[in-house]
């Protein structure tokens, strides 16, 4: 009898994965214990984390003043944070010595600063050419006239010295994140030109701005940069600090927009000038675009390092949001050590959530950049 073969003509239906494979089951299988050494890990964290959160959980909730009318409530139960210090001095946190009857302008300042970067970072908004010009051009203007004041406008003039808290800290940072980039560009291009003159400038300028800690740099804007102006001139005691915070982060973007210039192979250049692409456009439609896509964290994680790094502003008399909870301290009727202890566990989770939000809004960014990667 002659053997009989059955062949399917039609494929099967799909069966779904093992359950061990899908689902929580699965991406703990995955990501938590794919093997001895991360189940030990996994293990380890998981047995810090129930020896530390009860307690930081009884400490920052259960065992916490969170109103009282000054210190004396948080120095008599310094085994809980002290939240109605932080309640109390909130808006010096958040405006510094700024005259209280002019605060909206800034509140109104920050709100369209948010509108526009949500508008700006969002992949998907329409018309984000007109964000650009309206956030690169118009919004510095409207900013300075609004935090500043203008007498044809009937807005008081504020002078910078009664500037402070958060907005201080964001102004900086946004300042030497907006410019810093560009001016990074520009060096790192100047480094590679085949000009010995432009070539010998940037690595001049980016090797001792690099050689030098950021505070150094501060304290020669503060008191150099007035030495290259014409006689009688005055600066703004504002100005030096973000001259110099943006020309230090500059030098450091520089070299990881370098990096990502030399990492691209040389088929890309040689391809752009078969095509008859002059080097502006070649750099500006072909090689720049892939080099800042490759650098990305890096370009991130000098931006996190500048919003840091603004804490440093106060060395030349500029009050952030770390000087003004350090200022808070010094009034006599909120102090202890309970209140030195949330002051700055409050400061480090303002800073953790900007951080942490501009991390994750690289890594998307880069996910989208590099859709056939896996991330």
């Amino acid at each position: 009898m002659a053997d009989v073969a059955y062949v399917r003509a039609r494929s099967g239906p799909t069966l779904p994965p093992p359950l061990m494979r899908r689902g929580p089951v699965g991406w703990a299988r995955a990501n938590l214990f794919s093997s001895r050494l991360s189940s030990a890990a996994t293990l380890a964290i998981f047995a810090l984390c129930a020896w530390a959160l009860p307690e930081l959980f009884v400490w920052a909730v259960t065992r916490a003043v969170w109103s009282a009318p000054d210190g004396a409530l948080c120095r008599a139960h310094q085994d809980g944070a002290c939240w109605a210090f932080i309640a109390h001095k909130l808006d010096y946190f958040r405006y510094g010595s700024y005259p209280q009857g002019q605060r909206w302008r800034v509140d109104s300042v920050e709100a369209i600063g948010a509108v526009l970067i949500v508008w700006l970072l969002w992949p998907r908004a329409p018309r984000r050419g007109f964000a650009a010009v309206l956030f690169f051009i118009v919004y510095p203007i409207v900013g300075f006239v609004l935090l500043h004041g203008a007498v044809s406008l009937r807005l008081p003039l504020v002078d910078s010295q009664l500037w402070g808290g958060v907005f201080v800290s964001l102004l900086t940072a946004l300042v030497g994140i907006v410019f810093s980039l560009p001016i990074g560009v520009l060096l790192a291009l100047g480094r590679r030109s085949r000009l010995p003159v432009v070539k010998a400038a940037s690595v001049v300028f980016i090797e001792c701005v690099r050689g030098v800690p950021f505070i150094a740099v501060l304290f020669m804007a503060e008191n150099m940069l007035p030495l290259f102006l014409p006689l009688g001139w005055m600066l703004d005691r504002f100005l030096p600090p973000l001259v110099g915070t943006v020309l230090f982060a500059a030098a450091y973007l520089a070299e990881e927009v370098r990096g990502g210039l030399q990492a691209l192979p040389r088929g890309q250049y040689e391809g752009a000038q078969a095509l008859g692409l002059g080097y502006w456009r070649m750099t500006g439609l072909l090689i720049l675009p892939q080099a800042l896509a490759l650098v990305i964290p890096g370009i991130v994680n000098n931006f996190i390092g500048l919003f840091k790094d603004t804490t440093l502003v106060a060395s030349v008399g500029m009050v952030d949001f770390l000087a003004a909870i350090d200022n808070s301290f010094k009034d006599p009727a909120w102090s202890g050590p309970t209140l030195l202890t949330t002051g700055y566990a409050f400061a480090a989770l303002f800073y953790f959530v900007f951080c942490y939000g501009m991390s994750r809004y690289s890594a998307a960014i880069e996910r989208r950049l590099a859709p056939g990667k896996r991330q």
